[in-house]
């Protein structure tokens, strides 16, 4: 019924109301979509749980009205309440993506079965260590950087300057050791995918690149079009 065993990580979308510039948050997944998005994420730390349910089902609908239910997955950011609500609901959300900090995957897997996704992520550093002590059958995929300093992620590794430490050889081991995908994100550009898929990941995502884009559907196929033409 859900995505799991169709996974694709290649091209990922994290969006939110509080990222689209007023614009209707299904738009935007609308756009991500046709230009070949394979994977979203809907993450928002202002919307309420009704909101959520409600940014779902229309995440949802417009994902199954572009004929992409089934090769397009949908998942949300922490909230397990919200994945089981808008089931019950008769959404169809695939499954969940959380951070080291928050539900533990073990309870996400439980509660929402073997047939759903769920991600997790931190920074590269502590899922190379999470590979080394911890069990990932759980779990469908990482998502780990952050590649650059970005407004959504603002606990990235620096150096004494106070500069972001650049983190590429770390990812390029944790492709090598994962094993499960993995996707690297934190103000990934265009010109970064060169690097990325030449480390080995398995794709990248993206929120501001899109979802703040003057023209998202274009954005979105640039990015498209420069991971498979690596």
């Amino acid at each position: 019924m859900y995505n799991r065993k169709n996974l694709d990580v290649g091209a990922y979308l994290v969006v939110g109301p509080e990222n689209t510039n007023g614009r209707a948050v299904e738009e935007i997944v609308g756009d991500a979509v046709r230009a070949g998005f394979t994977i979203v994420q809907i993450r928002s730390k202002v919307a309420g749980a009704l909101e959520m349910i409600e940014l779902c089902r229309k995440a949802a609908d417009k994902i199954a009205n572009l004929g992409k239910s089934d090769s397009v997955s949908l998942v949300v950011d922490d909230r397990l309440d919200v994945v089981l609500a808008a089931r019950e609901r008769g959404i169809k959300v695939d499954g969940i993506h959380v951070g080291q900090s928050d539900i533990p995957v073990d309870v996400c897997r439980k509660y929402l079965g073997e047939d759903s996704i769920v991600g997790l992520s931190a920074l590269t550093s502590e899922l190379i260590e999470y590979v080394k002590n911890f069990d990932s059958a759980k779990i469908d995929y990482f998502g780990a950087g952050p590649l650059h300093e970005t407004m959504s992620k603002d606990d990235c590794q620096r150096n004494a300057d106070g500069k972001v430490i650049t983190i590429l050889d770390e990812i390029s081991e944790l492709a090598k050791s994962s094993p499960v995908p993995v996707v690297v994100g934190g103000g990934v550009k265009a010109c970064d995918i060169p690097l990325l898929k030449k480390s080995g990941v398995d794709g990248f995502f993206v929120i501001s690149a899109v979802a703040g884009a003057e023209n998202p559907y274009d954005e979105a196929k640039k990015l498209v079009d420069a991971w498979k033409n690596q």
